[in-house]
C-alpha cells in the first residue's frame, strides 16, 4: 500500500541520520513536523523551510503542487515566498506547458516566487511527479509539536477539500453523481491554500498542522503525537460540505481519511478561541471549534474511539483500482 513511512520507521532510519549537528537549526526531522525552522543569520526572522511532491492526481497537478508545498510553511506561521521546483514527466507528450501555466499562476496567488529547480522525463512514470520546496521567514515559529492541554481544537473551512476535488476530477465518471455536484466539487482545488488561514490564525496558536495525505484524522492524530497530548474531538462538529459528503458515500470513503489540505488544524489556548474564530471571520474563512487538548497517552479519540495507529487515506485503493483496470 503506498502512503507515507511509518512513524517508527522514521524514527528508526530518518530522524537520527541528519549529517552535522547545526545549532542554527530550531526545528529538525521529527514526528509530525512538516517543516524546518532556521536561523542562519541570527536577529528575529527565522527561515522555515519544507519540501512536499504530489504524485497521484491526474488533473490540474500544478494547482495543487504550489499551496500544498506552502501551506506547510504557512502552518509553521511563516510567509511563504520562494519555491523550487522539480517535474518528472512519464513522456513528451504530457502537457508541460498547462503544468507550469498553473504552477506559475498558483505562485502569484500565494505571493511566492519559483527560482529554480530541475525538470526530465522517466518513463517508469504513469503520471507526472512534482516535488516542491517552499521556504519563507517567520517572526514565531508555531510548531505542530506544541499542543499543550486545555487548548481547544480548532479547524478552518472543512474537511476532505483537496480529497473531494481529487474524487471529481479522477473518478467522477464511475461515481454517478450529479454533474452540477462533481462541478462545484472539482472547484475546492481552489480553496487548497492555507496561507490566509494561518495568518489570521497563527497569533493565537500554540500548534497548527496542513492535514494532508490520510486527512483531518491523520492530522489530528499527528498534533497528539507531536505535542505528547491526547485530543479529544467530535466527529459531528467537523465541518463537512455537500459535495464531500455525496462524493465520499458514492466512493465509499471516510471525509476525514481522505486527502486534507485547504483546511487547518490549530491548537489555541480556550480564552483565545473566540478571538481567533473572529480573526477568521473577519478574513472571510470559516472556522470551527472542535474538540479538545487533554494529558495522557498520545492519541486522537473521536467519538470516543482512541486511534494511535498511523492513518491510511482511503483515496489509495481507489487509485490501485483504477490502475488495476489500465
Amino acid at each position: 500500500m503506498p502512503g507515507k513511512v511509518s512513524p517508527d520507521d522514521l524514527l528508526a532510519h530518518v530522524f537520527e541520520r541528519t549529517g552535522t549537528d547545526d545549532e542554527t537549526v530550531l526545528q529538525g526531522p521529527a514526528n509530525g513536523e512538516d517543516a524546518a525552522a532556521i536561523a542562519p543569520f541570527g536577529g528575529d526572522e527565522t527561515l522555515v523551510v519544507s519540501s512536499d511532491p504530489i504524485s497521484l492526481a491526474a488533473e490540474g497537478v500544478g494547482s495543487l503542487a504550489v499551496p500544498i508545498a506552502c501551506n506547510d510553511v504557512a502552518a509553521s506561521g511563516a510567509d511563504p515566498r520562494w519555491l523550487t521546483v522539480v517535474i518528472m514527466l512519464p513522456d513528451e507528450e504530457t502537457d508541460l506547458e498547462a503544468i507550469t501555466g498553473d504552477l506559475d499562476a498558483a505562485a502569484r496567488d500565494v505571493g511566492a516566487t519559483i527560482v529554480g529547480g530541475h525538470s526530465e522525463y522517466v518513463d517508469q512514470l504513469e503520471r507526472p511527479l512534482l516535488s516542491l520546496t517552499a521556504m519563507g521567514t517567520a517572526d514565531s515559529f508555531v510548531p505542530t509539536g506544541g499542543a499543550e492541554p486545555g487548548d481547544s481544537v480548532v479547524i478552518t473551512k472543512a474537511a476532505g477539500l483537496e480529497g473531494t476535488a481529487i474524487l471529481a476530477a479522477d473518478f467522477g465518471d464511475d461515481l454517478g453523481v450529479d454533474d452540477a455536484v462533481r462541478e462545484r466539487a472539482a472547484a475546492f482545488v481552489d480553496e487548497i491554500s492555507v496561507v490566509p488561514d494561518a495568518r489570521a490564525v497563527r497569533e493565537y496558536a500554540t500548534a497548527m498542522h496542513d492535514p494532508t495525505e490520510g486527512g483531518v484524522a491523520a492530522g489530528l492524530l499527528e498534533i497528539a503525537r507531536a505535542s505528547g497530548v491526547r485530543l479529544d474531538v467530535d466527529r459531528e462538529a467537523i465541518p463537512i460540505r455537500e459535495e464531500t459528503a455525496q462524493l465520499c458515500e458514492a466512493a465509499g470513503v471516510d471525509p476525514l481519511r481522505i486527502f486534507g489540505s485547504g483546511a487547518l488544524l490549530a491548537t489555541v489556548p480556550s480564552d483565545d478561541v473566540a478571538d481567533c474564530l473572529a480573526a477568521l471571520e473577519a478574513a472571510g474563512l470559516e472556522g470551527s471549534e472542535i474538540g479538545t487538548v487533554g494529558e495522557g497517552d498520545p492519541a486522537l479519540v473521536l467519538d470516543g474511539e482512541s486511534i494511535t495507529d498511523p492513518i491510511e487515506d482511503d483515496l489509495y485503493p481507489l487509485w490501485a483500482d483504477a490502475d488495476g483496470e489500465d
